[in-house]
C-alpha cells in the first residue's frame, strides 16, 4: 500500500504545481480517495518540507516561488511529446513552432541517455503529412496567446478577403482555435463594439499594447453554439 500512496503524493505535489489554486473535492474526485484522505496527504506533504499554503473555504497552493527539481519523464511521456512535435512543426505559425522547438530540446535535455537515442530515433521515423513543405503563414499565435492570457489589448492592421479591405482595429483575444491549416482569434473588436473572428494569415501587423482590458464572460462552447444556431 505504501508504493501507490507515494506515487500519488508525487502526483498530488505536480498537480499542485501546475495550477495556482486545487480544492480538496478535485483532488478526491481526481485520485478517487476520500476528503479525509487529501487532508492526510497533504499532512504528509507539509512534513516532508513542501510549502503549500492553504486557503480557507478555497483550496490548496504551493507557496510562491517553491519549484520542484526538474522533472524525468516516463518514456511514453516522452513519445507523446516526440510525436506532438511531429504536428507541430508543420504548423503554420512560426512563432509556435519556434517557441515548440525550443521546449522539446529542454525536454530531450532531462532524458536518461538511453531514451535520448530512443527520442532520436522515433523522431526520425514518425511523419505528419500536412503542409510536408513547411510553409508559414503568420508569426502572431504567441503575441495573442500573450494577449489573451494577460488581458492585453492588441492593435492590429487586418486585410479582410471578404471586402478586400484593411482595416486597423483594437480587439480583445477572447480564444483561439485552428481550423483548415488556419489559426483564428476570437476576440471583442473595439472598432465594431462585437465579436469578430481574425485570420492570424491576415493580419498584416500586429502590436500588443500596454493597456488591458477587463475580462468578459466569454466561454467559448456557449460561442460555437450561437454560431451554429445561426447557420
Amino acid at each position: 500500500m505504501e508504493i501507490p500512496r507515494l506515487s500519488r503524493l508525487t502526483a498530488i505535489l505536480l498537480h499542485l504545481q501546475s495550477k495556482r489554486l486545487i480544492t480538496a473535492t478535485e483532488l478526491a474526485e481526481k485520485y478517487d480517495i476520500s476528503i479525509r484522505t487529501v487532508y492526510r496527504d497533504i499532512k504528509a506533504l507539509e512534513e516532508a518540507g513542501v510549502p503549500i499554503v492553504t486557503i480557507d473555504g478555497k483550496g490548496y497552493s504551493l507557496l510562491e516561488g517553491y519549484r520542484l527539481p526538474p522533472v524525468m519523464f516516463t518514456e511514453m511521456e516522452a513519445n507523446a511529446m516526440i510525436t506532438a512535435w511531429s504536428m507541430v512543426s508543420r504548423n503554420k505559425d512560426s512563432s509556435l513552432v519556434d517557441n515548440y522547438k525550443s521546449a522539446i530540446t529542454k525536454v530531450k535535455a532531462i532524458l536518461r541517455y538511453d531514451d535520448k537515442d530512443k527520442a532520436e530515433l522515433l523522431g526520425n521515423r514518425i511523419a505528419y503529412i500536412k503542409n510536408y513543405p513547411q510553409t508559414t503563414s503568420s508569426n502572431y499565435l504567441s503575441t495573442v496567446q500573450i494577449a489573451l492570457t494577460h488581458f492585453k489589448l492588441l492593435h492590429i492592421k487586418y486585410h479582410a478577403l471578404s471586402k478586400d479591405e484593411v482595416t486597423q482595429r483594437k480587439i480583445e483575444p477572447q480564444a483561439i482555435y485552428h481550423t483548415q491549416d488556419n489559426w483564428i482569434v476570437i476576440a471583442w473588436c473595439q472598432t465594431r463594439d462585437d465579436y469578430r473572428e481574425f485570420r492570424l494569415d491576415r493580419i498584416q501587423t500586429i502590436q500588443l499594447l500596454d493597456e488591458t482590458f477587463e475580462a468578459r464572460n466569454f466561454d467559448l462552447l456557449s460561442y460555437f453554439k450561437g454560431i451554429l444556431k445561426k447557420k
